[in-house]
């Protein structure tokens, strides 16, 4: 079903597109939503995001044997981010993950609702637990600071980018200088009834504002950043989706396979776009390295600070040190670029694991 977010309805409102089709992009002054959302005086509205639940005594321990996640032991309230993979290790869900003690929510895209509640319920076999798509029920509210009007709902903390335990971090860039902790970022589950009341009083920012700040952060995203040959590796996403160290599921072997050799076959970059242009290139555009085809650009910005950002993803064979070219049809848009996950995971430090490949830099 078509969803429309009733805070479209305010003035100025402009709906966005895409991903987050349902609510708006700005409510007319772009910039200035996104400046006060970095400052955590604005919250925005991603009540378009699907919400499944497992509720049931068997939940946590039956979660644990499907994803890439540790969860036997998850405490209530404390947030947590699980991937669902193929065989081949390839990403199919990518959840955020709360436990109140009862129930444990999955906080997912629009489109991934449906089919992970699906999913679940053919895996229940025996097992103490039901599963419900709630998405009609529940809506999202987004923001960088704790909101004390929101405080009596459940909220999850995102726990990017710190390396969770277990985890592992594939950027050469030290957990205490990652851009990520300019972002930290909370979702705030209310009853969809009273969606309008929650916000009441509050600066509002489009999903624009949010997307921008995410791209900063270096946080990939479940349907711009992956396709369907996505690994974990390639976006970084050991840091905070996989547990190393727990029992199998469903393409642990491609984990410990690409994790042990260091070599995912692309990697995730953050592009600083030359911003003489005023314009940005359209998602999905082509990448080059000279003459070469090497990636995709999939998330693009106006940062308030920084100008036209982006994310991409291309050949790990690509030089770090190579500025890049952005394509959209015969416009060219000049990039440099920002490693995020190494050309070489294997001269990345071990955390949480225990152990160090290649030469410590």
């Amino acid at each position: 079903m078509t969803y429309t977010s009733p805070l479209l309805s305010r003035p100025g409102a402009v709906e966005d597109t895409g991903l987050d089709a349902g609510v708006a992009a700005h409510y007319g002054e772009p910039l200035r939503e996104q400046r006060a959302l970095a400052a955590g005086t604005a919250v925005v509205d991603l009540s378009h995001r699907g919400v499944v639940t497992v509720s049931g005594p068997d939940r946590l321990s039956w979660l644990n044997t499907l994803s890439s996640q540790q969860l036997t032991n998850l405490q209530p309230g404390v947030a947590s981010e699980l991937l669902m993979l193929s065989v081949q290790g390839r990403i199919e869900f990518d959840a955020r993950v709360i436990d109140d003690g009862d129930t444990t929510w999955l906080i997912v895209e629009t489109a991934e609702a449906a089919p992970l509640a699906e999913w679940l319920n053919k895996m229940k076999f025996m097992l103490r637990v039901e599963i419900t798509d709630v998405s009609e029920q529940w809506a999202v509210l987004g923001s960088t600071k704790p909101v004390e009007q929101l405080s009596s709902h459940l909220v999850w903390e995102d726990p990017w980018p710190h390396v969770s335990p277990g985890g592992y971090a594939y950027s050469i860039v030290p957990e205490e200088t990652h851009p990520g902790l300019e972002r930290p970022w909370f979702e705030y589950l209310v009853p969809a009834a009273g969606l309008e009341s929650a916000v009441e009083g509050l600066p509002l920012a489009g999903a624009l504002a949010a997307d921008a700040l995410r791209i900063a952060a270096w946080r990939p995203r479940l349907g711009a950043e992956t396709d369907e040959k996505t690994i974990p590796h390639e976006l970084d996403l050991l840091r905070t989706s996989v547990h190393l160290n727990k029992g199998c599921y469903k393409g642990q072997e491609t984990i410990a396979r690409v994790h042990n050799l260091g070599h995912p076959p692309r990697r995730l970059v953050f592009l600083q776009l030359d911003g003489s242009q005023h314009t940005l290139p359209a998602v999905g555009s082509v990448v080059f390295a000279g003459e070469r085809k090497v990636g995709t650009l999939t998330s693009v910005a106006q940062h308030f600070e920084m100008g036209p950002v982006a994310l991409a993803v291309v050949k790990r064979s690509v030089s770090a040190e190579e500025t890049l070219t952005v394509m959209d049809g015969e416009e060219p848009y000049v990039a440099a670029q920002e490693v995020i996950v190494a050309p070489d995971a294997g001269q990345v430090v071990g955390r949480q694991t225990g152990f160090l490949k290649g030469p410590h830099r």
